[in-house]
């Protein structure tokens, strides 16, 4: 199994898309003014206390005041707010914690009110994206996540992921870290510890220490509202999380961002440096791999299965719903149990996929087709949680119910991804009426005509849908020849599928775009 990371950078973010075996697995889009990402950690000021909620809203710069409930405090939150008076006022000089008298924890079911005050200053770490209507949602019980490690100041006790369960290598990873880890600060280890050398968890250690003196020393001149800890990107944060010997391929299209994640492998794999690749062809790195077409087919409201099936993906405010359908499927099989289990089993493992891909969260209620038999509906309840191991959020699945319903919670902490499938006409606009399409040709060679000859432009490039792409290319002479010969100028013609059939955008040799006014 190879796992691939495509990454294609632009002036408003970056898209990332995570291909397993050429198929695509999870697609985000990383606008490049956002903020509150899961993860960062901010300054915040307690805005409102609702003790009917047991919970606060605190102002950390959003436009909505974020929630922070409780139970999110954190059991050494005194030990934290006492740190950060510290550090605000300048009585502590350092992120160590060394020599720091810890706080008694708070009690598991007290009232907020009795932990913190209106106006009073607290440090916070995003543990859920704003969605739809609401603000960002915070912790107290601050962590700074490492490849290896997760480093949670103002505790002592080191954790073991369950999913290590060879009994010799836990042993060795609590001895090792309970007497490397500094004092007054706890550790979790991850399952990508597991066989890993002293040295490199020391390093990883060390980093996340780093990481958090750093933001110790931003917090001593911070002002409300100030980010404290930035998390990385999110493709330096798919690749700490992920990067193993699965991986085969990295590729970019951009300098600035091959120079960053060179640096960053470097830093964690040095080993993996060679997978890293620049891409440099003519036509974007999307485009050039077929991804825009599998982003198109995979996000919209119908989702074809390989045999024959598909799916129907419906969105509301309280949960998302599945409905398995057979399609041309039904004739296939024996009969219609046979023909249900077919059909069910090629579902489960897409709609797996298509969690992860869209990054849906909440309640997802899947209808699958009718089936008869108890062993039937385990199996499909056995493949959906295997096909869903390998998914990084929390998740819980519950069998079928007697109406062949499956019920699916999976943790939330970013907006869906949504990618619109349905295209408004490029040529009415979605007012339902055309000139004739066929005058676009027209257009574009007169706007062209415009370019070589009033502006005198050279070197340029028209960006085009496949179809006005085979249009001006095929044949002989072709239209493009036929330009050659008219204005002495070569013309790039590079494919773009994600443009509307007609749709397209002229472009300087130097790969900025050509503004026209006057046709």
């Amino acid at each position: 199994m190879s796992n691939e990371l495509v990454i294609s950078s632009t002036q408003k973010g970056d898209r990332i898309a995570l291909l397993q075996d050429k198929r695509l697995l999870e697609y985000h889009v990383e606008e490049s003014d956002s903020s509150f990402t899961v993860g960062d950690i901010y300054l915040g000021t307690v805005k409102k206390l609702v003790t009917g909620l047991n919970a606060a809203f605190v102002d950390i710069g959003y436009e909505k005041d974020a929630f922070l409930h409780y139970l999110d405090l954190g059991p050494n939150i005194n030990s934290l707010n006492k740190f950060t008076k510290d550090v605000i006022a300048k009585r502590a000089n350092t992120g160590r914690l060394n020599g720091f008298k810890l706080e008694p924890e708070i009690e598991k079911h007290g009232k907020i009110d009795k932990v913190l005050s209106k106006n009073a200053p607290i440090l916070v770490q995003v543990v859920k994206e704003p969605i739809s209507t609401k603000g960002p949602r915070l912790s107290c019980d601050i962590s700074i996540a490492g490849r290896f490690l997760v480093l949670v100041p103002f505790a002592s006790s080191v954790n073991i992921s369950k999913k290590i369960t060879d009994k010799a290598e836990r042993t060795r990873l609590l001895r090792l870290m309970s007497s490397i880890k500094p004092q007054n600060f706890g550790v979790i280890v991850r399952t990508v510890a597991q066989g890993k050398s002293v040295e490199e968890l020391d390093r990883d250690l060390t980093n996340s220490l780093d990481k958090w003196e750093a933001g110790m020393k931003v917090l001593r001149e911070a002002k409300p509202r100030d980010r404290i800890i930035g998390e990385m990107n999110r493709a330096s944060s798919i690749l700490r999380d992920m990067l193993n010997e699965s991986f085969d391929s990295i590729v970019v299209d951009t300098r600035e961002m091959y120079d960053e994640i060179k640096n960053y492998i470097h830093e964690i794999a040095p080993e993996k440096e060679k997978i890293l690749k620049l891409h440099q062809g003519k036509m974007k790195v999307f485009e050039a791999l077929g991804l825009e077409k599998q982003i198109k087919s995979l996000f919209g409201r119908s989702v074809s299965l390989p045999g024959g099936g598909y799916l129907i993906v419906e969105h509301t405010e309280a949960l998302h719903v599945i409905d398995v359908n057979s399609g041309n499927k039904s004739n296939s099989e024996e009969d219609q149990e046979a023909t249900a289990l077919s059909v069910n089993k090629e579902a489960a493992k897409e709609i797996a996929r298509q969690l992860r891909l869209r990054d849906m969260g909440g309640i997802i209620v899947v209808d699958f087709i009718d089936m008869k038999k108890p062993e039937n509906k385990k199996l499909i309840f056995d493949v959906m949680r295997d096909e869903m191991k390998s998914d990084r959020s929390k998740f819980t699945i519950l069998p079928l119910t007697k109406f062949g319903l499956m019920q699916i919670t999976r943790q939330r902490v970013r907006p869906e991804m949504n990618v619109a499938t349905r295209e408004t006409c490029p040529t009415c606009g979605g007012s339902g009426t055309i000139q004739a399409s066929i005058l676009i040709t027209d257009v574009l060679e007169s706007n062209l005509e415009y370019l070589l000859t009033k502006q005198n432009e050279r070197g340029v490039q028209i960006m085009v849908h496949p179809f006005l792409y085979a249009y001006y290319t095929k044949g002989f002479p072709s239209r493009r020849m036929q330009w050659y010969f008219k204005y002495k100028a070569w013309v790039t013609l590079v494919q773009d599928s994600s443009l509307g059939i007609n749709e397209f955008k002229f472009y300087h040799k130097n790969g900025e775009e050509i503004e026209i006014t006057t046709v």
